[in-house]
């Protein structure tokens, strides 16, 4: 059993060790009054602490995620809800009733190993992401050292203004064209246009504080941002101001799937080739760094909460601009040429 130990102060204090930490021993401290009370209270700790690693030594890894999820139902957004429950469901069949105390290194490289032949690099990224995350919970000791198939360059396409143009006539006067509009010049995600009330608008800035998401249930719910910088105002154009101008209660009376549905016929309908709505931000986010706008202000207006998303994804030369960028190289070198 631990010794208490007398302190400068008069009081006693006993530590009695509390797991390992990135390979360092933490000791959790008791102090008392009397060296006993202190003693005590450390062989009570432990004693629980002992009972409690029993309990959690016989969970399945899906109770510790149940568990998990449960005691952070609270901060953790409905989406993010949705998207554990669907890898318990989907992706963690065979890792479900498995006892935490048999998960090894190797049988969950194995099961990486697996899922790598069927899914993205990013898919099985973010399913060693939760496993890793519970397993520090509730095996803290347990450090995984998992190879992870390397990360690939996102795929993304960024419409040009030709394609921004036709988009918008087609869906002039119909209910895709606020939606467009605020992806286009906001720019807007598709469950803040959803969640955006009257209520949030004055003259023409517009104070997007809340989101349309999926719960679990798969039914639709307006919530806070799910990070601080999503939270932010916006300075709209006068035209797109004009559009939603006379207007009571939500902008829109459409959910996120709506308008990626009406999206695709409005593509198809313009004889465009078929990109995402959320390339319209991409669009924004391309215009605004051509125009020479600094990152933190595109950041701040498209609520990214660091430039890593635009170099990595936002920041790309449109193909239009990038042809006439050539030409324009090419007729300097040419002159000097000639």
């Amino acid at each position: 059993m631990a010794k208490a130990r007398k302190l400068p102060s008069g009081t006693w204090r006993c530590q009695v060790y509390s797991h390992t930490e990135n390979g360092k021993r933490i000791y959790k401290s008791f102090s008392a009054s009397t060296k006993k009370e202190a003693e005590y209270m450390a062989a009570e700790y432990a004693m629980d602490k002992g009972k409690k690693k029993d309990e959690i030594s016989n969970m399945t890894f899906s109770e510790a995620l149940n568990t998990y999820i449960e005691k952070r139902a609270t901060v953790l957004s409905p989406a993010t809800i949705r998207e554990y429950e669907r890898l318990k469901n989907k992706n963690f069949k065979l890792l479900n009733e498995i006892k935490l105390s048999d998960i090894s290194q190797d049988f969950i490289q194995e099961q990486i190993n697996i899922d790598a032949l069927t899914l993205s690099a990013k898919s099985v990224r973010n399913m060693h992401g939760l496993i890793s995350v519970v397993l520090k919970v509730y095996r803290p000791g347990f450090i995984l050292n998992t190879a992870l198939p390397a990360k690939t360059r996102p795929e993304i396409y960024v419409p040009t203004d030709a394609e921004i143009k036709k988009l918008l006539k087609t869906i002039e006067n119909t209910p895709l064209e606020i939606p467009v509009l605020l992806a286009v010049f906001g720019p807007l995600r598709r469950g803040e246009i959803c969640a955006l009330h009257t209520d949030d608008i004055k003259g023409n800035v517009i104070h997007i504080k809340h989101s349309m998401v999926l719960d679990k249930d798969k039914q639709w719910q307006i919530k806070s941002p799910k990070t601080y910088s999503s939270d932010r105002l916006i300075d709209l154009p006068n035209a797109v101001i004009a559009k939603i101008r006379g207007k009571t209660g939500y902008i829109v009376d459409l959910t996120p799937d709506s308008i990626s549905s009406r999206f695709r016929h409005a593509l198809n309908h313009a004889g465009l080739k078929h990109f995402r709505f959320h390339d319209l931000r991409h669009y924004h986010a391309s215009i605004s760094h051509a125009l020479g706008i600094p990152d933190q202000y595109i950041m701040a207006r498209g609520g990214w909460s660091s430039d890593r998303v635009l170099k990595t994804v936002y920041r790309h030369t449109m193909s239009d601009k990038l042809s006439q960028m050539t030409e324009k190289a090419n007729t300097h070198f040419n002159n000097i040429l000639e």
